[in-house]
């Protein structure tokens, strides 16, 4: 398209091109950027220019932009499964004193929104005018640089850290030490993932997940570690391992006896009741074929995948899963995410390519470049057996996402499930529940696709809390290197906004994140912050990149003032000792009233994470059970104490590609006893009042408290 047509488009002079390239290609020069550096590392501040007017031609045209949208399986005009560019086209109207794209999309969004509910000649003038913002800021930051893009290979990054802010005067943090005790506990197995060293391809870079599940049902939660494979087929396969709680923080391995001796590279895991017999089991997902181990209930688990309808046609690298009952029907359905359609032969090898590099080291590919895909959704049937009817409820769209892992939750408050998918370098995925008849993607108009500068983000874990406690649950979300974590408050009717700096969450951006997790860790009633790391390369050790393979762990207090303070450098080593980590899970594993952590470390034993310091506040722990004894995931209990509420809903996945205990955890500070409320998944609602601090509670729905165990003093 010629330059005239394109001012032409805009209704602009004609812009000067050249100059402005020459205007970026000198800043480029400025800072000093390594051509070429791929991948991992998102361009900035300004991408390296070259400039095809080709590259643009089908956003330029206005006829050509609806026809994308629609390839790219959205419409327009119905807002569903709308996309931002990486460009951030749709950012440029944060507030009206902000016009460089940096901004909130929310008025943008009302815009679309109203146009929608306006006559038709307006609506198109509207288009026509929407077409055209977002083509003169999708140029714009190209050109300019505003967004820091990179289309080429690997993972986006590119966040800034902001300075910690020092604590408000008279406010002290809590004295927290958290030390590693796997080892003494009895969790000794070794975790496999590819090559420890010279990896070869990205699958052996991944990692891992963990389940805390108790799978015998004798009130003590249970580990479930996923281990991968080798791509040396004359290597030993490992197994899983299942470890057995005998109280104390003592663990027993008993995964032959269990039957969980395993083949095939596994990646996450997640449990949930599929028959509702009372008995929790696990659905593993692979790089191949996922498996369903169905729990007998004498302690030994099957593997039911062919019989309960769960085979894939083809295998798949699928990561994350979640039990949750989508349509309300008293029977838990499964959600699958999928990473990379990958295929060993075809993908290339550290040096193959000249895109398979990162800050001058040659690296293994992806997951840019590599073929993208999506998730699956199986609907139970009410006997256990599953359907796929991922297109019947549209969560099956184009093949476009790197998606890690799956977060059930009810953001807007409907009563009603929602889907959300950490995606690595593409955009996250929102699906809403529309009262269990089907799902629309609108990641992009609740503003938690993309981050507050309209980028994309290399996300890997995701959880959920109230960490602000006005009733809604809000979104945390770990990324790659060189980007901060991203925190998503939740506005209300699926609306959220980045608060990653304004919550004090963004003054790290060398670490790598995976696992994470919303836990109370002084028992304050404000939810504090978990975040596992680790690199993916293990180059960087001798890459002169002053980065490290093995990084510590990050702890943040909830001020509870809506602000986080990182505590990581006086939490003790549990949480300074370096290791490359993935999977995460969190639990009461000695039935203290303080959550133990799990850790997933890649080519070594897990972690054990136990606080020792000094007991503060006081906690209540909550289980919810179904009228038929399963786990109610999906159930939501808000607590009131204090002149204050909390709420937590039962989950299933989440983390990384993990699982935690499926009791709720609630500080109490000072309080001695609260007030529960419980929405139970049909919509029907129970109240129990003066509720006493110090145990560990069951409800079970329609009939009330059944049991009352008083903590337990567990020392390792």
């Amino acid at each position: 398209m010629a330059l005239a047509s394109i001012s032409a488009l805009l209704g602009e002079p004609t812009i000067e091109l050249a100059k402005l390239r020459a205007r970026a290609n000198a800043q480029n020069a400025a800072t000093k950027k390594v051509p070429g550096a791929h991948t991992h590392d998102r361009i900035k501040p300004f991408p390296s220019l070259d400039l095809r007017l080709s590259d643009f031609q089908d956003f330029l045209d206005p006829f050509a932009f609806p026809a994308r949208l629609k390839n790219d399986g959205l419409s327009f005009v119905e807002h569903k499964n709308t996309r931002l560019s990486d460009t951030c086209q749709l950012r440029q109207n944060q507030k009206k004193t902000r016009q460089a794209c940096h901004g909130d999309v929310r008025p943008l969004r009302r815009t679309m929104i109203e146009t929608e509910k306006t006559g038709q000649e307006r609506q198109r003038g509207k288009k026509t005018w929407t077409y055209r913002t977002m083509v003169a800021c999708m140029i714009a930051t190209v050109i300019l640089g505003v967004c820091r893009t990179s289309r080429g290979q690997g993972m986006a990054t590119g966040g800034t850290a902001v300075s910690a802010r020092p604590l408000p005067p008279g406010m002290k943090p809590p004295l927290v030490r958290y030390e590693d005790v796997a080892a003494r506990a009895g969790l000794t197995g070794v975790n496999v993932s590819g090559a420890e060293r010279g990896k070869q391809y990205i699958v052996e870079t991944t990692g891992t997940g963990v389940a805390i599940f108790d799978y015998d049902n004798d009130g003590l939660p249970d580990i479930f570690l996923v281990n991968a494979g080798r791509l040396n087929d004359t290597a030993p396969e490992p197994t899983h391992f299942l470890y057995h709680n005998l109280g104390g923080l003592k663990f027993e391995d008993v995964t032959e006896k269990a039957g969980l001796s395993h083949t095939g590279w596994g990646q996450g895991v997640c449990a949930g009741d599929i028959d509702n017999d009372g008995y929790t089991d696990l659905f593993v997902t692979q790089w191949g074929q996922n498996v369903l181990y169905r729990n007998q209930g004498h302690g030994v688990f099957r593997d039911e995948t062919k019989a309960r309808g769960l085979i894939q046609p083809k295998p798949r690298w699928s990561t994350g899963c979640a039990f949750f009952d989508f349509n309300r029907d008293g029977y838990q359905d499964l959600v699958v995410v999928h990473y990379v359609d990958f295929d060993l032969k075809q993908t290339p090898r550290p040096g193959d390519k000249a895109q398979c590099q990162w800050k001058g080291m040659p690296v293994l590919c992806g997951p840019r470049g590599l073929p993208a895909e999506t998730i699956s959704l199986y609907q139970n049937d009410g006997r256990g057996n599953f359907t796929d009817v991922s297109d019947q409820v549209h969560v099956t769209g184009p093949k476009s996402c790197y998606g890690f892992t799956a977060l059930i939750s009810d953001f807007d408050n409907d009563g009603w499930p929602d889907i959300y998918v950490s995606c690595d370098s593409t955009p996250n995925l929102y699906y809403h529940n529309v009262a269990g008849k089907l799902f629309e993607q609108i990641g992009a108009q609740a503003g938690i696709a993309y981050n507050e500068d309209g980028r994309e983000q290399a996300g890997m874990g995701v959880t959920a809390g109230d960490y602000d406690r006005d009733g809604l649950l809000d979104i945390f979300k770990t990324n790659f290197a060189d980007d901060t974590h991203t925190l998503y408050r939740n506005l209300g009717a699926n609306n959220f906004d980045d608060a990653t700096i304004a919550s004090g969450l963004a003054v790290n951006t060398k670490y790598l994140g995976w696992g994470t997790a919303f836990l109370d860790v002084d028992n304050d009633g404000w939810k504090d912050l978990i975040v596992a790391n680790g690199h993916v390369y293990p180059e960087v050790d001798t890459g002169h990149t002053a980065e490290k393979f093995k990084q510590s762990r990050l702890l943040y207090w909830n001020r509870g003032d809506g602000q986080f303070f990182d505590l990581s450098a006086a939490s003790g080593p549990g949480i300074s000792d370096e290791h490359s980590s993935r999977g995460l899970a969190v639990g009461d594993l000695d039935n203290d009233g303080q959550l133990e952590i799990v850790i997933v470390n890649m080519n070594e034993p897990p972690s054990l994470l136990k606080n020792l310091g000094p007991r503060t506040g006081n906690s209540l722990i909550v289980r919810l059970l179904t009228a038929s004894g399963s786990d109610a995931i999906g159930a939501r209990v808000t607590l009131a104490s204090g002149g204050r509420k909390q709420i937590d809903e039962v989950r299933s996945g989440g983390s990384f590609i993990s699982h935690s205990d499926f009791r709720l955890h609630f500080g109490l500070a000072k309080a001695t006893e609260a007030d529960l409320s419980v929405r139970w998944t049909n919509g029907k609602s129970e109240s129990f009042s003066k509720v006493a601090a110090g145990e560990i509670v069951t409800i079970q729905e329609g009939k009330g408290i059944v049991s009352k165990q008083r903590f337990v003093s567990a020392k390792p």
